[in-house]
């Protein structure tokens, strides 16, 4: 696809919609806006938020809003910015937003999220870990900065006459094995990391040893530790701090599905000639649990964070409909992955001491609690990827793939027991496995944060400054996450984890 015709002119609408034509050796600007659209842009940006306002005020004297309905448990009738997904993507994109506010209230916020119980949310059903240990610069600093956020969490998510939060954070660290075949990328990767600050160690296998002393050495050729800012911590508790926090500095919440969306559309013609559909969303309809009633929403922006949901709620306002070998018809490649964590109970295992390992084979474990008790588990290979429908367990997928793995690295387990196991779902990014986080060019006021593929927990404090930035000020201030926009998708240019694993 990196030879198709950009959009260079509008045939109608603002001259923020327009996508303007750039030549270079990088293609992927040829979606960038002016610095006249981009201003455009945000002026007509807060026009609408100003237009919300004033219809509330209008239908509601002598308030500046409220949520009052004929029916209590529909979302409100406008909102500036309505987030899809209240995973903890979502609650933190949320609370940002409303920190970064420049006058109270001055941003209306909604969330809506489908799982009133969270009993299926990636969130929850994770390992729960966090590390610094990546090859790519904006994965590394995502977490280091959300390591930080965690370390000080109560300055930021701490509310008046609430409990503080306790995230039990675990500094155990990461413990990366490689064999010879993938020892020089951990070596790269490395010097990446301590080049951006992250506190790792390499350790050779007789170092190895004689720090871990379980472990069995005899095919490792380097090891890397993580000794600041690794390990784990528990995520329902960072979920619900975003949460409390964010519905605390006025966030409106709903427990719905989105069902569909309303547009405007523009006609764009690119340079061969093809005339395609910009969109922009006015109407988001949301559905009540339970019933066939729903609600349509009046918004100036929506933000994508459903997580493993997220490429059919992307589907619902066309994206990837558009005839084929088209800009339209590049879809977002997310989509759910069913991951199993397996609880064993092992007394005499690794011990206290035992951070979260993860093997060049793909299997990994970490400790849990104190009584002898331990996670672990493995990605499939991809003919093996399980059926989604459902989250049920295979046990003999730990019988015949991770337990073997697991006693080769580690003696002891042999004689562990399962005691308990789960599934989650990863928002698994198909094309390459990276989070996307931007505005599609063919929806302009559609922002997506999502296909994390696993890192989106420990990085969400982050993320979601990251997202607030792009919403309000036009632009990362912080953190540069433009390699990871959609316009990499467009031109086939995958943005890749050089892995050991």
């Amino acid at each position: 696809m990196r030879g198709y015709p950009v959009l260079i002119r509008t045939l109608s609408g603002p001259a923020h919609r327009a996508l303007t034509h750039r030549t270079g050796p990088t293609p992927r600007r040829s979606f960038s806006t002016s610095p006249r659209a981009r201003k455009d842009y945000f002026q007509d940006l807060e026009n609408q938020f100003k237009a919300f306002r004033d219809k509330a005020t209008a239908a509601m004297p002598g308030s500046d809003w409220s949520p009052i309905q004929l029916n209590p448990g529909l979302p409100p009738e406008r909102a500036d910015i309505v987030i899809v997904g209240g995973g903890v993507i979502g609650w933190s994109v949320a609370y940002w937003l409303k920190k970064k506010e420049r006058v109270r209230d001055g941003v209306r916020v909604l969330l809506v999220e489908k799982d009133p119980s969270y009993s299926q949310a990636s969130t929850v059903l994770s390992a729960g870990g966090i590390r610094q240990q990546f090859s790519l610069k904006e994965n590394i600093l995502l977490s280091l900065a959300s390591a930080d956020f965690m370390k000080n969490i109560n300055e930021h998510l701490g509310v008046v006459n609430e409990d503080p939060v306790d995230l039990q954070f675990n500094h155990s660290g990461y413990l990366f094995l490689a064999n010879e075949n993938v020892a020089h990328i951990m070596e790269e990767n490395y010097v990446t990391q301590r080049d951006l600050g992250a506190k790792v160690a390499l350790l050779s296998p007789t170092q190895l040893k004689e720090r871990f002393p379980w472990i069995n050495t005899d095919d490792v050729a380097l090891a890397s530790y993580g000794l600041e800012n690794e390990g784990w911590f528990d995520p329902w508790t960072l979920l619900n701090a975003f949460r409390r926090k964010a519905l605390s500095m006025g966030v409106y919440q709903c427990f719905g599905e989105v069902t569909g969306f309303t547009c405007s559309t523009q006609t764009a013609e690119t340079t061969d000639g093809e005339m395609l559909n910009v969109k922009r969303i006015k109407y988001i309809n949301v559905r009540m649990p339970n019933s066939l009633e729903y609600q349509p929403v009046e918004c100036a922006v929506v933000i994508n964070a459903a997580g493993a949901g997220s490429g059919k709620i992307a589907e619902m306002v066309g994206i990837g409909k558009g005839p084929e070998h088209s800009v339209a018809s590049v879809p977002l490649p997310v989509e759910p992955r069913k991951r199993y964590v397996y609880v064993v109970h092992c007394p005499d295992g690794p011990g206290l001491e035992c951070p979260f390992l993860i093997d060049y084979s793909g299997v990994y474990f970490r400790r849990e609690g104190l009584g002898g008790n331990y996670i672990a588990g493995k990605s499939p290979e991809e003919a093996e990827e399980p059926d989604v429908s459902d989250l049920e367990v295979d046990h003999e997928f730990f019988q015949e793939k991770v337990w073997p793995l697991l006693c080769h690295r580690v003696p002891s387990f042999e004689r562990l027991k399962v005691s308990s196991a789960w599934a989650g779902f990863y928002d698994y990014n198909t094309f390459d496995q990276n989070a996307i986080v931007g505005v599609h060019p063919l929806v302009n006021n559609m922002f997506h944060a999502t296909g994390f593929s696993g890192h989106g927990l420990q990085q969400s404090p982050a993320v979601g400054r990251a997202v607030a930035e792009l919403v309000l000020d036009g632009d990362f201030k912080t953190i540069d996450l433009s390699a990871f926009d959609l316009r990499r998708l467009i031109y086939q240019e995958p943005v890749l984890e050089n892995n050991i694993v």
